[in-house]
């Protein structure tokens, strides 16, 4: 795309934005590995000799719940170093200057939280909360290294798990229907930093579009649903989005 175009559709992209008064935000891995986030899929998920996908589900849990919570402790230490980038700051920026605000993300790391932002849907769970496996009552937990490995609730003593969604779990009905609440009301949907590959993430932009909605994508690379939007920006989250918004 050459920068002639790349201007003409932040430009555009300005003028929707400005022209909106509910804004719903999905963002995805892409926004956090600017913030030296890793991915935690494919060689970033490598932690001794398991992978991500070995680790991240119930069955390893419940088999061997310490070796669990010994890699989400790794990947707490190395998420507490991360700090918001300024794609985290002019979403948060966005929200206090759009009257009606949503923020739907993929990610664990609370970065959004951490940036100031508010009406946020984590649709795979937060990495800063702990679940209780008998009640199911939920805490924050920012200590790192981890104080007791596994970690128990407080409140039953009973043994606590990463509030996250593993491989294999399905996302609470009740989160899918708030994420599909905000589609349906807002005017405008910005998608950004995730590759359209993980359902139902994958799914929400064209659902804004079947809606009628204007859909903006930013992204690093061309993703599956590109040519379906109406505008598709290459490049740095951090770089872009302080222009366009």
């Amino acid at each position: 795309m050459s920068g002639d175009n790349i201007q003409h559709n932040i430009q555009k992209a300005r003028e929707l934005i400005a022209g909106a008064a509910n804004i719903c935000v999905l963002t995805g891995a892409g926004i956090s590995q600017e913030s030296g986030v890793p991915t935690f899929r494919g060689e970033d998920g490598l932690w001794r000799q398991y992978r991500a996908e070995e680790l991240a589900t119930p069955e390893a849990f419940y088999k061997d719940p310490k070796l669990v919570w010994e890699w989400y402790d790794s990947r707490r230490e190395i998420i507490s170093k991360a700090k918001p980038n300024p794609a985290h700051y002019a979403l948060a920026e966005l929200e206090e200057k759009t009257p009606a605000f949503s923020l739907i993300t993929q990610n664990i790391d609370g970065l959004h939280r951490l940036a100031g932002s508010k009406n946020i849907v984590e649709i795979h769970g937060n990495i800063w909360q702990t679940r209780c496996t008998l009640t199911g009552v939920v805490e924050e937990n920012h200590d790192v290294p981890l104080k007791e490995l596994p970690p128990k609730c407080a409140e039953t003593g009973e043994l606590a798990r990463p509030n996250v969604v593993w491989f294999g779990e399905m996302i609470p009905a009740a989160v899918i229907d708030q994420c599909l609440n905000f589609i349906e009301s807002c005017e405008l949907m910005l998608i950004i930093g995730t590759s359209a590959l993980v359902q139902p993430a994958a799914s929400m932009g064209v659902a804004a579009k079947q809606r009628g909605k204007p859909v903006i994508e930013l992204n690093l690379d061309p993703t599956p649903n590109t040519g379906f939007y109406d505008i598709s920006l290459q490049g740095k989250a951090g770089e872009i989005l302080p222009q366009i918004v």
